[in-house]
């Protein structure tokens, strides 16, 4: 199963939709270096939002919802939404 990413050009939290993607500025001050948090994710599963990584964002590292509810398992590839296949 595959979705669309959407962007939104500035911050309004009651817009970030499921599987909506706000890139932060100030990148390189947030997180770690090598591997900086770069954006706001929805869960395009649940709408629970979560800071990811520039390999999350641009190269397709996996990420796991962290809302109390739910647990989707899914990797952005450029403007899709790979969700994990189930076992």
């Amino acid at each position: 199963m595959a979705a669309e990413v959407q962007f939104l050009d500035e911050w309004i939290p009651e817009r970030m939709d499921p599987g909506t993607v706000f890139v932060l500025e100030n990148q390189a001050q947030l997180g770690h270096a090598q591997n900086p948090y770069v954006a706001v994710l929805s869960c395009p599963r649940c709408g629970t939002m979560g800071l990811i990584t520039r390999r999350q964002l641009y190269g397709g590292e996996a990420m796991i919802c962290g809302g109390d509810q739910c647990s989707a398992e899914y990797r952005l590839d450029g403007d899709s939404i790979c969700f994990r296949a189930t076992q």
